[in-house]
């Protein structure tokens, strides 16, 4: 299997409810640096797994919607912790769209699956992966 990795970084805001949490139920930032990497089996006839630029391009698009927002002002996420796996999900399905409707270009033919991982710290990530 053959993967290519891009990544890129946001900041956000939000809080958590239950005891759970403890004090991350208060109001507190994240930055988060993202890794995105695509699969396949075999290289296109270019030699490529995708186009790391469009790639770039459209990471940095999908966390431009949540870069410095206050995650629980948005209506999309009313009554949910953001919590980082959550948000590893969300990014997922908003790339897998953007893949779908040929953002990543022709390149992007023939990938198999997509994992997002969110750093959270240099000792603390979550992910979520799936086929495309």
């Amino acid at each position: 299997m053959y993967s290519v990795n891009v990544r890129d970084h946001f900041m956000i805001a939000h809080s958590f409810r239950g005891e759970a949490f403890g004090p991350a139920q208060r109001m507190h930032g994240a930055t988060y640096v993202v890794d995105l990497e695509f699969r396949r089996e075999a290289l296109d006839a270019d030699g490529m797994v995708v186009d790391i630029a469009r790639a770039t391009e459209v990471l940095h698009t999908v966390l431009a919607e949540l870069n410095l927002r206050n995650l629980d002002e948005d209506p999309a996420f009313a009554g949910q912790n953001t919590t980082t796996e959550f948000l590893a999900k969300v990014i997922f399905d908003r790339i897998a769209t953007r893949a779908a409707v040929g953002e990543l270009g022709p390149h992007a033919q023939g990938l198999r699956s997509m994992r997002v991982r969110l750093n959270e710290s240099h000792v603390a990530w979550a992910a979520y992966e799936g086929k495309l």
